[in-house]
């Protein structure tokens, strides 16, 4: 990560973790970006947007049962599709 880069605060079951401010992902991802470079080979990008595209689509479900709102629902199937179309950086260095 940059020195320059812009990072904000995240919190899980683990503590505090800087993310990079632009990133469509929180704690545990930044985890595994910075502890689990093991195979040195990245994830497809097609894979990526297939779990986005996945991810979106619960979403919308759980917002048609009642059991997410509604503007939330929307803000992750939009932050889903930017993944999906490549629009911004991702955890790519992930193990594949």
């Amino acid at each position: 990560m940059s020195a320059e880069q812009e990072y904000r605060i995240e919190k899980d079951s683990m503590g505090e973790v800087k993310v990079p401010a632009a990133a469509k992902w929180r704690a545990q991802t930044q985890r595994a970006v910075e502890n689990f470079p093991i195979s040195g080979q990245p994830i497809e990008r097609e894979l990526i947007a297939g779990l986005a595209l996945i991810k979106g689509a619960g979403a919308r479900i759980r917002a048609k049962r009642g059991v997410l709102d509604e503007a939330k629902a929307d803000a992750i199937a939009a932050a889903a599709a930017e993944v999906a179309q490549a629009d911004h950086e991702s955890p790519r260095s992930l193990v594949a």
